[in-house]
C-alpha cells in the first residue's frame, strides 16, 4: 500500500484538492484528524517535496495549490501516488469506473485531476473508487492508453 510518507503525502494532494488550507498548521490539524501523527518540519518537508505554493484566493485569502510544471510534465509524486492506489479500471459508457486501495480514492482522484487531460471532465472519488467522466465514449481509449502508458513507467 506505499509507504507511509507516500501515504501521508497522498493525502495532502487530497486536502488541498478539497479544502482551502493557508497554514502548515491547518494541514497539520487536517492530517491529525485522518489520522497521520506529523510534526510541522515533516509538513514543510512535504510541502516541498510535491511543490505546492500558496496563490491568492479571490477573498484576499491564499492557498496552497500542488505546482503544475507548466511545461505539462507531471511531478514524479503525483504519478507515484496514482501508482500506489490504483487497483483497477472498467468502463460505463463515457465513464472511466476506477477501483483503488481502501482510503485511496480521493488521493488518486487528485492525481488524475493534476493530469489536465483534456479529454476528462471531472472526477468523482469515494473512497476506493472514482467515477472518472470523459468528455466523449471515443476518447476513452486515449484515455485508458495514457493511464496504462503511467502505470507501467
Amino acid at each position: 500500500m506505499g509507504n507511509k510518507k507516500e501515504q501521508r503525502q497522498a493525502k495532502i494532494l487530497s486536502i488541498i484538492e478539497t479544502s482551502d488550507i493557508e497554514t502548515q498548521e491547518e494541514l497539520v490539524e487536517n492530517l491529525e484528524k485522518a489520522g497521520f501523527a506529523v510534526t510541522q518540519a515533516t509538513i514543510s518537508r512535504d510541502i516541498r517535496e510535491l511543490k505546492l505554493t500558496k496563490i491568492a484566493t479571490a477573498v484576499d485569502k491564499q492557498k496552497y495549490v500542488a505546482l503544475i510544471n507548466y511545461d505539462n510534465q507531471i511531478s514524479d509524486k503525483v504519478i507515484r501516488v496514482f501508482k500506489a492506489g490504483f487497483l483497477s479500471i472498467d468502463v460505463a459508457q463515457n465513464i472511466l469506473v476506477i477501483k483503488t486501495l481502501p482510503g485511496m480514492g480521493s488521493a488518486v482522484g487528485a492525481a488524475i485531476d493534476a493530469f489536465h487531460y483534456e479529454e476528462i471532465v471531472g472526477t468523482l472519488a469515494g473512497d476506493d473508487t472514482i467515477f472518472c467522466a470523459v468528455r466523449d465514449f471515443t476518447m476513452i481509449e486515449t484515455v485508458m492508453r495514457r493511464f496504462s502508458e503511467t502505470l507501467n513507467l
